[in-house]
């Protein structure tokens, strides 16, 4: 007899072929059958919370007020019981039927709406934990969105402010619900009105908008959810928030939030201490998320376009500063490392928008550059998302971060050090020594201090870097108007030797190694965070690679710097070192008017102009003309010395 024998690689692939699509269908049916099952329960849901809301519409004082609304909450009830019957056998299930025949029963008894609902919800909140669906949006809700798409879907029906008394309304039987009702209001929640949204509401002109996303769902559920509500309330709300932590505990998230209605959450905490709480929070979801990054940057972006379509400029400003300094201030090391240009357009984009909100520009005009800022936001994200940044561009970013922060320090340290040789005054090298290694240590500890112990914000931090960068100009312009009238006065040797070594005592000795400190520490501290940023992404190698090469170039540059100083004269030492400080002062200062227009203590108004950073040049009149005074400063400074420079030779000429 012949054996018949066969393996998965010797035999036809047929069998494996059957087999896997076996499987597949398998897994088609599973998959069917829980989503089935999903839309069964978020129906019986949905029909639940009908009764627990409107049964107050039947029944008034143990009487019926209304015949037609009684006679439907009985079939409610009825269709109730039956649909928890023919639920699949599940450990809960008896109790579930046991809960909707209670609910029957007080519904044909002419129980009170109070006890009504408090049954109904029981009835539903075990619903959920017996059979569990997704109830709660993914990430805070855009109320933008969901004002836009309600004047868009439902204000013909409703009404525009949400009174139910639009145009359509009239036509309508039964009436459109009006939102603004507050007792209605308070019985619902967020998830009722999203199941509403989704499904439809049976008997009524409310038709299913599921043709919507999930999110465009729940932002309008959310928007909806704000109608009954007054201002006064939201702002009582955010106090609320933020002082007691047991309200905080209470809805500690999205799926909280959605299933509290304001009668459950008034027998903890009070009708009015209900009503503000909510009022915030379903005004602003985003407390319960916590956004970082790109997703909060656009999020108050979208709360900044709204507030400003609303009429309300300042609230609008004041979030558009914080979408830059709480949204992408914190992940800019980390963007600067993968793509500096982007974080650059990023920043230009924002500081556009901010700009088009403070002159006053149309809501389309708004719009049309917070289109723009979004399209960079999302390529942002992209980036950030990646986990593939390869040792090459680690390489590259770490020699360039370090190249770009350090160059502007080590040439003033160095032209310092070249002063004090020149001079003949090598004693006090101590002093700069001290001051530019005193701030590497200081910058050290202002970030584990940052990262471990207080946070810094990021207004902190530009308003630190916008501060102390303006003072650095202003010092460097001192000292390099200074250099140039001793550049132009002539007999170097004698000047230095009678007057030099009082100067470079005391006071002026520790005004050299401030300098050092200032110019150093303002650039420590970020070039930390670059680096902290780029470690996390891996490649230690390729990082420390790009470190040395950097430190490299910036030693070669300092040898080159000093051995060329040695060779000049004296004057004309110090009338190249002028220039280069005054230069120096120029570029501080365009930088400091910047980050303080980041932290929203300058304006900005932008110009058609290129950005150029590494001069400090940067395309808005603020910055502009800050720098055009520090350069007219400097160049009148010059223009007076050497004309006093000119009459004193005179004056010694006619005097000989």
């Amino acid at each position: 007899m012949k054996r018949v024998s066969f393996s998965i690689t010797s035999r036809p692939p047929r069998l494996m072929g059957w087999f896997a699509l076996l499987l597949l269908g398998l897994a088609s049916a599973a998959s069917a059958a829980d989503d089935k099952l999903d839309l069964e329960v978020r129906q019986l849901w949905q029909l639940i919370d009908y009764v627990a809301v409107d049964y107050a519409g039947a029944v008034v004082d143990g009487k019926v007020s209304n015949a037609a609304e009684f006679q439907e909450m009985v079939e409610f009830t009825a269709t109730i019981r039956q649909r928890v019957d023919a639920l699949p056998a599940r450990d809960g299930r008896e109790v579930l039927a046991q809960q909707g025949e209670v609910l029957e029963k007080a519904v044909a008894q002419h129980a009170s709406a109070a006890e009504v609902a408090r049954i109904a919800r029981g009835l539903a909140n075990h619903l959920l934990a017996t059979y569990p669906v997704p109830i709660a949006p993914q990430t805070a809700p855009d109320l933008a969105r969901g004002s836009a798409l309600y004047q868009e879907q439902c204000a013909a029906c409703h009404g525009v402010g949400g009174h139910g008394d639009g145009p359509a309304a009239a036509q309508l039987d039964p009436p459109p619900v009006a939102f603004t009702d507050s007792e209605r209001a308070s019985a619902r929640s967020l998830y009722s009105l999203y199941e509403a949204i989704s499904q439809g509401v049976e008997g009524t002109s409310m038709a299913s908008f599921a043709s919507l996303s999930p999110e465009e769902r729940w932002a309008l559920s959310f928007f909806v959810g704000t109608l009954a509500y007054p201002e006064s309330t939201r702002q009582a709300g955010a106090k609320l928030w933020r002082q007691d932590a047991s309200v905080r505990e209470r809805i500690p998230d999205l799926d909280s939030l959605v299933r509290v209605t304001q009668n459950d959450l008034s027998e903890e905490l009070g009708s009015s201490r209900a009503e503000a709480v909510l009022s915030y929070l379903r005004a602003t979801p985003s407390a319960l998320v916590q956004q970082t990054g790109v997703a909060l940057a656009r999020a108050r972006l979208h709360q900044s376009i709204a507030a400003y379509e609303q009429g309300d400029a300042d609230d609008a400003a004041r979030l558009a500063l914080s979408a830059y300094l709480d949204g992408i201030e914190p992940i800019e090391p980390r963007l600067a490392a993968r793509d500096a240009k982007l974080l650059t357009n990023v920043e230009a984009a924002m500081a556009e928008y901010r700009a088009r909100l403070q002159r006053g520009a149309t809501p389309a005009e708004a719009r049309e550059q917070l289109a723009a800022v979004e399209d960079l936001l999302t390529s942002a994200s992209d980036i950030l998302e990646r986990n593939d940044t390869g040792a090459a561009t680690t390489f590259i970013a770490s020699f360039t971060i370090l190249v770009r922060e350090g160059l502007e320090a080590l040439l003033l340290v160095v032209a310092i050090v070249a002063f004090l040789r020149k001079s003949g005054r090598q004693e006090l090298m101590p002093y700069v020594h001290g001051g530019w290694i005193s701030a590497l240590a200081a910058g050290g500890i202002t970030w584990l201090v940052a990262r471990y112990l207080i946070d810094i914000s990021g207004a902190s931090r530009e308003l630190t870097e916008g501060y102390a960068s303006l003072f650095a100009a202003f010092v460097l312009l001192t000292v390099g108007l200074w250099m140039h009238q001793k550049s132009v006065a002539g007999n170097w040797q004698r000047y230095i030797q009678n007057n030099l070594t009082g100067i470079l005592r005391g006071r002026s000795a520790w005004l050299l190694a401030g300098l050092a400190f200032i110019m150093v520490y303002r650039e420590v501290f970020e070039t930390i965070l670059f680096y902290a940023a780029l470690g996390g992404e891996g490649n230690t190698t390729a990082l420390l690679a790009g470190f040395a090469a950097g430190a490299g170039v910036l030693t070669l540059i300092a040898v080159a710097m000093l051995r060329f100083s040695a060779r000049l004269p004296i004057g004309k030492f110090f009338s190249i070192s002028s220039i280069l400080i005054a230069v120096l002062a120029v570029v501080l200062a365009g930088k400091g008017a910047q980050a303080l227009q980041e932290a929203g203590i300058l304006s900005v108004q932008t110009l058609p102009l290129p950005r150029w950073e590494w001069v400090g040049v940067y395309p808005s009149v603020q910055t502009l003309l800050v720098q055009g005074l520090v350069a007219l400063a400097a160049l009148a400074g010059f223009a007076y010395n050497a004309r006093s420079a000119r009459q004193e030779r005179i004056e010694q000429t006619a005097q000989s």
